[in-house]
């Protein structure tokens, strides 16, 4: 049996004598580090010089630090009610602000997206990595110590201890060390928040050296609220519900596209017309690859390195229940809102038994059992997330071309892999087909210095304004595909470019069709399903209060307006002019603006009840 803690300090101590001072931290991404030991090997290591700590990371969860009045207004009683009992980590403020000690160094191969940008010390020792290669790139670097946060359950009088969250990289480097490939102490430490998750994760005492198991050292799961769906990610998850095969196979990436992409199959599942119908609206050109519109009535197998709420959803929706082996979700790890962490913590066991949590090689790779992976994953659609693309079919998704790291390859590269290797399986890769900075820019660009997925692996792109189907097309085909669905304000300048480039014949012109590519054409599109409930902003739940989501579109508005001196103007007068009404008033109030004390919250007032009445008129 492990020996028990209650005392984290304890604990530190006890890892460094068995040990020693030459400390490999091997710590899971996300959700489940076990922070009181982390901090606890961090404060021993800072009073020490002698003691050498190397922490190998992935997605540190910070807690959001708001800026500027009205944003810490709105967002710190979140903050408060939903990690205010969150211990942070320790190394992570270190890190950021410059004091790591000398003798400890911090390792990532994912980042929290944007996060860790202008931070030297976070940048120089990022490793880019494939998931499912991470595991092997911990063990070289001799890792002597896993920590992580566990559930736990007693079975007939002995305690059991489930990996949950993150099974990931801790069951790879697991069987490593029972093949006497590696040597490694495992520590755990109790949640009683985390879910007992079943199948591989589910493991003896014996596997671990030590638990930490005290109240004093329980704490709330990190648990990011859900995020409104916009016009455009929702117009990005239609396009793309309409890719997926029924008896089908689903892989989701990270972000509320796929809230949107699973809303859009609970619609064409349910409301198969007018879901038809949106689509329609949204691309009345047919695109080149074929549109599914009919109900799920064999039903979906999903295997996804990240298991989301949206996959809840999908699953009480009905849509999940192509089982193989009895299951019909395997995930690697998992993070969401609470509601997500309480559906999971409260699913009747003949549920939950459908849902299994694998080790990345399992759910990102075929290798290990190919035969049996290959039988279950048919017509499967690996649906994820980039940030830019290039008019011949390359993909951004982790970094800049300065070299500065976003978030990270993760799997991404695995799945657009499998869906090589795999019959009739297709990479569907999302963007925007814009952003917005201090002008508004396209996300499709002729070249960029930096790539995720290299051209050579093009496959299907998706904007909200469709469909492009590259594989195995020419290059000009390519690029006339990738215009159709870039915003036509950039139409022009892009299908130049290439002309000059000699990449597309100097006669060709962009259909008529796909010359409407506006983000107004979306909204159009969208506003009689919006007005009837089909698409609400948060499909799934949400943590923030009704009068909280009222004002999230108002804010995005001041947002939005704050970018031009001019607009801003425009909109302080509007306040100025408007006398609120009483839901405007309880949203006014909500930010501590209802009774103003000071020129600067006067001023916030007005912007902030002229941005409700235009949200509302959106």
């Amino acid at each position: 049996m492990p020996k028990q803690f209650s005392d984290a300090d304890a604990l530190a101590e006890d890892i460094i004598r068995d040990v020693g001072s030459d400390l490999v931290v091997g710590l899971p991404l996300g959700l489940g580090k076990a922070n009181h030991v982390v901090n606890a090997l961090y404060a021993r290591a800072s009073a020490d010089p002698y003691i050498k700590l190397t922490l190998l990371s992935a997605l540190t969860l910070e807690k959001p630090k708001p800026k500027g009045l009205i944003e810490r207004r709105f967002i710190a009683p979140v903050i408060d009610r939903l990690f205010g009992g969150y211990p942070d980590l320790a190394y992570a403020g270190a890190l950021r602000n410059g004091s790591l000690p000398s003798n400890v160094s911090v390792i990532e191969f994912f980042f929290l997206a944007g996060r860790w940008l202008h931070v030297p010390a976070a940048q120089q020792n990022y490793i880019s990595a494939n998931y499912t290669h991470a595991a092997s790139y911990l063990l070289a670097r001799g890792m002597n110590v896993v920590t992580q946060l566990v559930a736990k359950r007693i079975v007939d009088g002995v305690p059991r201890y489930s990996l949950s969250c993150n099974t990931d990289t801790t069951l790879d480097v697991l069987r490593e060390r029972r093949a006497g490939r590696a040597s490694f102490r495992l520590i755990a430490q109790v949640n009683s928040e985390l879910p007992f998750m079943p199948g591989a994760g589910d493991l003896a005492a014996d596997e671990f050296s030590a638990v930490l198991d005290s109240p004093a050292t329980d704490f709330p799961l990190f648990a990011p609220p859900s995020e409104p769906i916009s016009d455009t990610k929702y117009a990005i998850g239609l396009n793309a519900a309409a890719l997926v095969r029924d008896g089908g196979t689903l892989q989701i990436g990270i972000g509320q596209i796929g809230d949107a992409l699973a809303q859009g199959l609970i619609l064409r599942h349910r409301e198969g017309a007018a879901f038809h119908e949106i689509l329609t609206r949204l691309s009345p050109a047919r695109p080149a690859i074929a549109r599914e519109s009919g109900a799920f009535d064999i039903g979906l197998y999903g295997v996804s390195e990240m298991l989301t709420e949206a996959f809840i959803g999908l699953f009480d929706g009905g849509i999940l229940k192509r089982a193989v082996d009895g299951v019909v979700l395997h995930g690697a790890f998992f993070l969401g809102p609470k509601s997500f962490y309480r559906a999971l913590r409260e699913m009747p066991a003949e549920q939950i038994a459908r849902i299994q949590m694998m080790p990345v090689s399992f759910t990102n790779a075929l290798y290990g059992d190919e035969e049996a992976k290959r039988r279950a994953r048919v017509d499967a659609r690996f649906i994820n997330n980039a940030m830019m693309a290039t008019l011949l079919g390359a993909a951004v998704s982790d970094g800049l071309e300065d070299g500065e790291v976003v978030s990270g390859v993760g799997g991404q590269y695995n799945f657009v892999a499998q869906a090589f290797a795999l019959r009739d399986a297709r990479s569907v890769l999302t963007l925007e087909a814009t952003r917005q900075g201090r002008k508004v820019q396209s996300n499709i660009l002729w070249r960029y210095g930096h790539q995720t997925i290299p051209r050579h692996l093009r496959d299907v792109f998706v904007t909200e304004y469709g469909v492009a189907d590259v594989r195995g097309q020419s290059d000009a085909d390519v690029i006339a595909a990738m215009l159709a669905i870039s915003d036509s304000r950039f139409q022009d300048e892009l299908m130049r470019t290439a002309k000059d480039a000699g990449k597309l014949p100097r006669a060709y012109e962009i259909p008529a069709i796909h010359r409407d590519n506006n983000p107004e054409r979306i909204a159009r599109a969208l506003k009689p399903a919006r007005e009837s409930g089909l698409l609400p902003s948060f499909p799934f739940g949400s943590d923030f209060t009704d009068v909280e989501q009222r004002l999230i579109p108002a804010l995005q508005v001041l947002q939005a307006a704050q970018r031009s001196p001019r607009e801003l103007a425009v909109l302080l007068w509007q306040g100025l002019m408007h006398t609120p009404d009483a839901a405007d008033h309880e949203a006014l109030a909500r930010l501590g603006l209802d009774r103003p004390k000071t020129w600067p919250e006067r001023g916030y007032r007005a912007l902030v009840s002229a941005a409700l009445v235009r949200s509302r008129a959106v």
